[in-house]
C-alpha cells in the first residue's frame, strides 16, 4: 500500500523480548508503522529506530490519555496484563477495536473475575479476599482446607500456595506477606497487592485455551493438555500440548463454558488466555486474560499457513477476517523449563543431545543471573518445542528433551550483617 495509507500499530507492553520482536515483524510483513508504548523509563536503545512512548501502569488513565493527545493509531495491541488494561482505555480514547476496560480491569483482578463468574451462574470455588496485613491465624480458622491462597495482585502462579490446614495457611500467608515487599512487586502500587485471595481447592486437570474474541463471539485457536498434576503445593506450569487428547464432548464442555465467561467478564474484541479445570465435564473456569500466550510459548501455535500466533493477532486487530484461521495438522507443544531450585545459574550441559530429541531448545537464563523457582519466582530456564503426528508423541519427546539437560545452579550465600 501506499505510504500515505500505512496502518499504524501501537503495542503496550512492560520490556521488550521475543514476543515484542514477533508483532512488531507480523506488523511490518502487513504494511503497517509501529509504535511501542512501555513503562521504561528511559530508552536504552532503539532497536526499531523509533522512541518508545512512556507510560504508567500505575497511572493507567492519565497514561491513556497522554498517549493519544498528540498521536493517533489504527490498532493496539497488549503483551501481559496491566499493559492490556492500559491498552484497553488508549483503544476507548481512539475508538480503536479492543476489549472494554471495564472488562480487562475485571480480568485481570481475580476477585473481581470471581465475582463476574459467580453472577453470570458460572461453577466457583467458595473464595474471598483478605487484607494482607490481618491476622493470619483468625482467616485461618474460616477456611474449608484444602485451600489455595493467592495474591490478588499478581499474575500467573507466582505466589500461588496451597494449604491443607490451618498451620499451613498461617505458613502460606506470612510467606506470599514477605513476597509482597519485595520491591520489584512493590513498586507496582497496586491496591490489589494488599490483598490475598483463599480459595477452595479444585481437583482435576487442568487445561488452556487460545483464542480471539470478536464482536463478543469465541474463536477457538486451540486448546492445550497440560500433562503433568498441577495439585500443589504450588503450581509450576511446564508442558502445553495440543491438540487436546480428551473426549469431544469434554473439549466442547471447556469451549462453551469459555465462551460464558467471556460474555460474563464483556470481552468483546481481542485476543484471550484462559485456563481451566475440568472434573468428568464440569468445567471451572480459573482465569481468562484479556492478552495471548505470555512470550516465548507463542511458538508452539502454528497454523496451516505457516502464519505465527502474532501475524493473526495483528490483522485481527487491523479488523481483518480471521475466522478462517486453523492450526496446521499434526500436534505441538512446549516445555517451559522450571527452576528447580533457588540460586546463580551457571551453565547448562545436554543442549545439543536435547536437539536431537526436540526440535527447538531455547535456554533462556543467563549465567550469573539469580533464579529463584515458585512461588517467588516468575522466571524459566527455557523453552523446548517439538512438533509431530500426535500429542503423545511431542509430550513424549519434550520430556526426553528435558532429561538430557543438567543445570548447575549454584548456592547464594547469607548477607551477613
Amino acid at each position: 500500500m501506499a505510504r500515505g495509507t500505512r496502518k499504524r500499530l501501537l503495542i503496550v507492553a512492560t520490556t521488550t523480548g521475543y514476543q515484542l520482536n514477533m508483532f512488531r515483524e507480523a506488523a511490518v510483513r502487513l504494511g503497517a508503522d509501529v509504535n511501542l508504548a512501555t513503562d521504561r523509563c528511559h530508552v536504552l536503545d532503539d532497536p526499531w529506530g523509533d522512541h518508545a512512548i512512556p507510560v504508567r501502569f500505575d497511572a493507567p488513565e492519565e497514561s491513556a490519555a497522554a498517549v493519544v493527545e498528540t498521536r493517533s493509531f489504527d490498532a493496539v495491541v497488549a503483551i501481559g496484563d496491566r499493559p492490556a488494561h492500559l491498552a484497553a482505555l488508549i483503544a476507548e480514547r481512539l475508538k480503536a477495536p479492543f476489549h472494554p476496560a471495564q472488562a480487562t480491569a475485571a480480568a485481570i483482578n481475580k476477585f473481581a473475575t470471581r465475582e463476574c463468574f459467580r453472577n453470570a451462574g458460572l461453577p466457583v470455588p467458595k473464595y474471598f479476599k483478605i487484607r494482607a496485613d490481618e491476622d493470619a491465624m483468625t482467616a485461618a480458622k474460616e477456611v474449608l482446607y484444602p485451600c489455595v491462597l493467592k495474591p490478588l495482585g499478581l499474575s500467573t502462579s507466582r505466589g500461588v500456595i496451597r494449604a491443607n490446614n490451618r498451620h499451613e495457611f498461617a505458613d502460606a500467608f506470612a510467606r506470599i506477606r514477605e513476597l509482597l515487599k519485595i520491591p520489584g512487586i512493590a513498586r507496582l502500587k497496586d491496591p490489589a497487592l494488599d490483598y490475598i485471595q483463599v480459595e477452595s481447592f479444585l481437583p482435576g486437570c487442568e487445561f488452556a485455551l487460545e483464542g480471539l474474541v470478536t464482536h463478543g463471539r469465541l474463536q477457538v485457536l486451540a486448546l492445550f493438555d497440560k500433562p503433568d498434576p498441577l495439585d500443589g503445593p504450588y503450581f509450576q506450569e511446564t508442558i502445553y500440548v495440543s491438540p487436546s487428547r480428551k473426549p469431544i464432548p469434554v473439549q466442547e464442555a471447556i469451549r462453551d463454558t469459555t465462551q460464558a465467561a467471556v460474555t460474563a467478564l464483556g470481552l468483546h474484541q481481542g485476543p484471550v488466555h484462559a485456563e481451566m479445570r475440568v472434573q468428568g465435564e464440569r468445567v471451572w473456569m480459573l482465569e481468562v486474560a484479556p492478552r495471548p500466550i505470555g512470550g516465548l510459548c507463542s511458538k508452539a501455535l502454528v497454523f496451516e499457513n505457516g502464519e505465527p500466533l502474532e501475524e493473526v493477532i495483528v490483522r485481527h486487530a487491523f479488523g481483518g477476517d480471521v475466522s478462517a484461521v486453523r492450526r496446521a495438522t499434526g500436534a505441538s507443544g512446549v516445555m517451559m523449563i522450571p527452576v528447580s531450585r533457588g540460586g546463580i545459574y551457571k551453565s547448562v550441559r545436554g543442549v545439543d543431545e536435547a536437539g536431537t530429541i526436540a526440535d527447538e531448545v531455547m535456554i533462556t537464563a543467563k549465567e550469573g543471573q539469580r533464579v529463584l523457582p515458585l512461588p517467588e519466582g516468575n522466571t524459566y530456564l527455557g523453552f523446548l518445542f517439538a512438533h509431530g503426528e500426535t500429542a503423545s508423541g511431542v509430550e513424549e519427546r519434550l520430556r526426553g528433551a528435558y532429561n538430557a539437560l543438567q543445570f548447575e545452579i549454584a548456592g547464594t550465600l547469607p548477607v551477613i550483617r
